[in-house]
């Protein structure tokens, strides 16, 4: 094997400069690849002329290939730029996506001529198998690659599905490839230096709206308390980090695996934020719960989902609305703010279903008003390849466009870029909405979110906040949520934080 051999990972844009955090994922990618063959990377939340960098990088003639993570939403358009800019430039270069979008829409990606491979789930060892086909003359070897979907004969091929796996809680992640990681650290409501960071994998549960459990297909694994302790240490001492922000798909899994974590973070007491289910809040025992004071958890992203729990039992998320409201209040009495994810409009009665999640959400706001609240459209994703997951089949079955007939979903990356398909991966937008729907939709939100600013946003002037406060007060008594003229208006001048856009 060629050791000089050498792979350029790109992280495209998704978010603003402020926003950035470290690229996990192609951080992950690059210390996989280390045994074989060098690697270097380029984020674009960082470096805003990404693909100019790309470019000036390939024609250094030192690139073999080139590996691009990608999420749906608004990171599909800036790697599709960036492949088309390598692929008009340097044609020879094999571009291989992975990441959420293409574990998904494998197909989609490789319909599109910018794209040569596609891998689906986890990708450290799909890529490392693929590179060793690519760079020994191996091209007999790609029907064999787990988890790879390519091209043969003018045909897309899914290969099997490759199986979970942990080897990432052995490697030591390499932030020098970064540059300066002052850009990944940022003052937030957490601390003067908070950063992001991913300790858990997966998530047991299979929700049927859920691209996790495309990805990782129910398995989970927590790592040991000693890779985490090592991990927290380094952050600390190298970059100064004052809190975390844990982007673990559910970080509280079953308490004896949580448990020991628990320890590590209480050791620290660094400020932290996580995602959280609430059975697995209430699971937790009186020591866990006071191991989560002590170690200042600020505040857990739950999916609370629905008010109606025929509904959180099709979708298959395994919670009850009364599990809601105990988590809501467990929260609340051990110094945590809970923030709750809805999903409105589902397609079985979009209106009625809105309208009793509006109420639900006041029901809340009334027990505990400092809850934070997230709203999304309920835009569940087409299943990915090698699903045998019947239900999400039956609910992907089941959705209409907005003249009653089959959802069809787009078939290539440039479609799925689409305004109208951006909207839905990012769950803002639905087909089957009516003008009126989203117009209510959009109205309550508004309404809501001057009623009650996010305590995230540290960046709006205290007396803006107030003020859309105090407008908003009589709409949200009156329910009276329609056309909020003056909302909109003081809002051009007051620039609310909206996490769903831009995180902490």
């Amino acid at each position: 094997m060629n050791p000089q051999r050498h792979v350029l990972l790109i992280n495209p844009t998704i978010t603003k400069r402020r926003s950035a955090r470290f690229p996990l994922a192609v951080l992950n990618l690059s210390a996989s690849l280390d045994d074989k063959y060098t690697s270097s990377i380029i984020d674009g939340n960082v470096d805003r002329d990404f693909v100019s960098t790309t470019l000036r990088t390939l024609k250094t003639g030192r690139v073999d290939a080139v590996g691009i993570s990608v999420m749906g939403g608004p990171q599909l358009r800036t790697a599709i730029s960036v492949s088309r800019a390598i692929r008009d430039g340097f044609p020879a270069t094999p571009i291989i996506w992975g990441g959420h979008f293409p574990t998904i829409c494998a197909e989609p990606s490789l319909n599109s001529p910018y794209v040569d491979y596609a891998i689906r789930g986890q990708g450290e060892e799909t890529l490392g198998e693929l590179l060793d086909a690519l760079f020994s003359g191996g091209a007999d070897r790609l029907g064999a690659i787990a988890g790879l979907s390519w091209r043969t004969g003018g045909q897309i091929v899914h290969n099997r599905n490759r199986g979970f796996s942990t080897a990432s809680f052995a490697r030591v992640l390499p932030y020098e490839r970064l540059g300066n990681p002052k850009h990944y650290i940022a003052r937030t409501y957490l601390g003067r230096r908070t950063t992001g960071y991913q300790a858990a994998l997966g998530c047991r549960f299979r929700c049927t709206f859920c691209g996790v459990a495309a990805m990782f297909k129910g398995k989970t694994a927590l790592p040991a308390p000693e890779r985490l302790e090592r991990d927290l240490r380094f952050l600390i001492t190298q970059f100064g980090v004052d809190s975390i922000q844990f982007f673990d798909h559910n970080f509280f899994d079953r308490e004896a695996d949580t448990a020991p974590l628990l320890e590590v973070l209480a050791k620290f007491q660094l400020p932290w934020w996580c995602f959280a289910r609430s059975d697995a809040l209430l699971n937790l025992s009186a020591r866990s719960w006071a191991l989560v004071r002590k170690s200042r958890l600020r505040m857990a992203y739950i999916g609370a989902e629905s008010p109606s729990d025929w509904l959180l039992q099709d979708v298959r998320k395994g919670t009850s609305t009364d599990q809601t409201l105990e988590a809501v209040e467990l929260c609340r009495s051990h110094g945590v703010t809970p923030e709750l994810s809805f999903m409105l409009a589902p397609p079985q009665d979009p209106e009625g279903e809105t309208e009793r999640t509006f109420e639900f959400i006041r029901h809340i706001k009334r027990i505990h008003p400092k809850t934070e609240i997230m709203l999304y459209v309920y835009a569940p994703l087409p299943p990915a390849p090698g699903s045998k997951n019947l239900p999400v089949e039956r609910a992907v079955g089941n959705l209409r466009d907005s003249n009653g007939g089959a959802l069809v979903f787009p078939t290539t990356a440039d479609e799925w870029a689409e305004k109208e398909w951006l909207a839905y991966w990012c769950h803002t937008d639905a087909p089957w909405l009516t003008s009126r729907l989203r117009n209510r939709i959009r109205d309550f939100t508004t309404v809501l979110g001057c009623r009650f600013p996010t305590v995230t946003d540290i960046r709006s002037p205290s007396w803006g906040k107030a003020a859309l406060r105090t407008l908003a007060a009589w709409r949200y008594r009156l329910r009276r949520y329609e056309q909020p003229w003056e909302l909109d208006f003081s809002k051009k001048f007051i620039h609310l934080w909206d996490p769903r856009v831009s995180g902490l």
